[in-house]
């Protein structure tokens, strides 16, 4: 599974604005998972990280920053503090725990057609179950959106602690900002007033 990455953060500090920002790109309902073909329900999913301290690395093409050879990026990294928690992205379950030389101890929740990705994770790994913490998760169980399932750490090919997060649907590689972006726009439609809007504790 081509998911090694390593980045510095470039752009600590950024808040809720650069999720918008970052997130250049829309969905089609077609694309979304079935649990959120509605858009407003987009707004039910939750940003993986809870401490966010910047993007460090998009999607696509990139000089990777250990080797410097020109490679593709399946995925994005957002910075947080070492052993902060992770939380999972939608309801699903978990269809592997991954220990390599890329990705380090990490996590495949699926989600209906959807796969997503979880690299760089503290703790331990191995034979189907992951440890870090409180955190215990096995091959097979169900998890909650907004589940913590892991804790930001340097485990693989990683120059700082950071989330490496990925997305694929029916098999495909997808832009993780597509859905930040689908996300960010279900809250903006249902709550339209910027005095009434509650506060989106998933994109600190």
């Amino acid at each position: 599974m081509p998911l090694d990455c390593s980045d510095r953060p470039r752009r600590p500090g950024l808040r809720s604005r650069s999720l918008v920002i970052a997130a250049t790109l829309g969905l089609s309902s077609q694309t979304l998972p079935v649990e959120a073909r509605n858009a407003s329900l987009w707004g039910r999913g939750v940003f993986p990280v809870a401490s966010f301290a910047g993007y460090t690395s998009g999607f696509g093409m990139r000089s990777h920053p250990l080797s410097g050879d020109v490679r593709p990026h399946y995925g994005i990294d957002i910075a947080a503090p070492l052993g902060s928690p992770i939380r999972s992205w939608w309801a699903g379950t978990v269809s592997e725990v991954i220990v390599d030389g890329g990705c380090g101890n990490g996590l495949v929740i699926r989600s209906g057609s959807y796969e997503h990705i979880y690299c760089h994770l503290g703790g331990q790994a191995g034979h189907g179950v992951y440890r870090s913490g409180g955190v215990l998760l096995r091959v097979g169980q169900r998890v909650a959106t907004g589940q913590v399932i892991g804790h930001i750490g340097l485990t693989g090919s990683t120059t700082g602690p950071h989330l490496h997060w990925g997305l694929r649907y029916r098999g495909a590689w997808m832009d993780p900002a597509r859905v930040l972006r689908a996300m960010a726009e279900s809250r903006r439609r249902r709550n339209p007033n910027p005095l009434q809007r509650p506060n989106l504790g998933v994109f600190r």
